[in-house]
């Protein structure tokens, strides 16, 4: 357990509730900044934990996500433990392979594993001896006016009550702080649950380690109502994770058996299914989870308690940037700190006014992005239009970034790419009439509409 450095007059000991990713680069962020931390976390300590404890879905760091790990010199230890993901390859019923590059040559997402990061961010934490941490502490009621929490050790099944002066709110879509805030006047709050769950599935490494499918792809199963997707493994493996609706004639509430599991898959999934020996196991055994939307408002109360990562903004997985957009919160609000020093009355009334929209910008697009993945990207004129969006880009690109490349390949707030993307779109839905092929967009006529829709940008 890391001890407190001293710290200089000015600084204070800071609370951090949550010690999982954003916890715990908001941990380093504020230890950055000379401050000394506490931070409490419900789970036991993931680097204790076996396996089947620290399994979780994969999660997809691009680059908002790189520069805030960047900010704490942990970026290069990460690619260590990352798979890059170049674009996406689609799985029809047949077996055909589809291939969508995801940006310009060189960009790529990457896969890694939530329990990996996680872990690696935990040594750093407790190396750090401006950081204290604590795990299994449930945070089970805060009083925002006597500025203590409740806390069960549920290790030794003792509660006591932890006094705070600053809280910081990093734990997860189910907050225990915002649970407090909820209870305060003319607090917003709402949550959305699709009736889709997700199980999480295994695709096998290949003899002698190696990968059964391409190695640097995000492998998509589209099938209009549902969807699979695989994410790659350093041991050769992939994480699949099943979107599929809780009822109805193909949902889970259908599938029984091990045999109607089978079958489905059979049907559905093919070329997978090969690949999946624990397909049946793994199906019973594993949790359907659900998925929710958070949305809430403000993220502050005074300047005692700032609410960040899911707490704030839980959001569906479906554009790979719950992690980056809760790290990104650590980047913005590391540079508020630089700006506005032990204002933090500034930096946490700015802050939530900066994030807020970009957070329910994301919210929206994560949803858009779930209905293009399952439904879209399977359609050859979605698939030619992406293609037509490329060649805009290239002959226009001081005018045209594609929306994907705007969220994922650059740092420009969610809402600016959003509003961006949906004129886009608008422009497309002009353009393809015009183009049954990809020879067309070089016509004369496709040339010149082109044109004067650049000109009008």
């Amino acid at each position: 357990m890391a001890e407190f450095a001293s710290t200089a007059p000015e600084t204070e000991t800071l609370t951090v509730m949550g010690g999982g990713l954003v916890g715990s680069l908001l941990a380093l962020y504020l230890a950055q900044h000379g401050h000394s931390v506490e931070m409490f976390e419900r789970r036991p300590d993931i680097r204790r934990a076996g396996p089947v404890e620290a399994r979780s879905i994969n999660l997809a760091l691009s680059d908002r996500g790189w520069r805030a790990l960047e900010g704490v010199g942990i970026a290069e230890s990460v690619r260590d433990v990352a798979v890059a993901m170049h674009g996406r390859i689609m799985h029809s019923v047949q077996g055909q392979l589809t291939y969508q590059p995801y940006g310009q040559e060189g960009q790529s997402i990457y896969s890694v594993s939530r329990a990996g990061l996680n872990r690696r961010m935990l040594d750093l934490v407790e190396q750090n001896p401006r950081i204290r941490v604590a795990f299994n502490q449930q945070c089970q009621r805060v009083d925002l006016r006597q500025q203590t929490m409740d806390v069960l050790d549920t290790e030794l099944n003792q509660s006591r009550t932890v006094s705070f002066r600053r809280l910081f709110g990093v734990d997860g879509a189910y907050s225990a702080v915002r649970a407090a805030l909820q209870r305060t006047d003319r607090f917003n709050y709402s949550q959305h649950y699709l009736d889709y769950g997700y199980k999480e599935l295994t695709i096998a490494a290949a003899p002698g380690g190696s990968w059964a499918l391409e190695k640097h792809a995000l492998h998509i199963w589209p099938r209009g109502q549902y969807m699979m997707i695989a994410l790659p493994n350093l041991d050769g493996s992939f994480n699949c994770t099943l979107f599929f609706p809780f009822e109805g004639p193909a949902s889970f509430a259908a599938l029984q058996t091990p045999a109607q599991v089978r079958a489905f898959f059979e049907q559905e999934f093919p070329d997978a299914v090969p690949l999946m020996p624990e397909l049946e196991t793994e199906f019973f055994d594993n949790p359907t989870s659900s998925l929710v939307t958070v949305r809430c408002y403000p993220w502050t109360y005074h300047d005692d308690v700032l609410l960040l990562g899911d707490a704030a903004h839980a959001i569906v997985p479906f554009y790979g940037q719950g992690m980056n957009a809760g790290f990104e919160d650590c980047t913005v609000l590391h540079e508020l700190l630089a700006r506005h020093g032990h204002d933090w009355n500034a930096i946490f009334q700015e802050f939530q006014q900066v994030r807020k929209p970009n957070a329910d910008a994301m919210a929206d697009l994560a949803v858009y992005n779930f209905e293009e993945m399952r439904d879209r990207v399977a359609d050859p004129r979605f698939l030619l239009q992406k293609k037509i969006e490329s060649k805009i880009s290239a002959q226009y690109p001081s005018k045209w970034l594609p929306l994907y490349s705007q969220v994922t390949f650059s740092h420009l707030p969610y809402a600016e790419a959003w509003a961006n993307g949906q004129q886009q779109e608008q422009i497309m839905q002009r353009l393809m009439p015009h183009i049954q092929s990809e020879e067309d967009y070089q016509r004369p006529e496709v040339q010149a509409l082109v044109a004067a829709e650049m000109e009008r940008r």
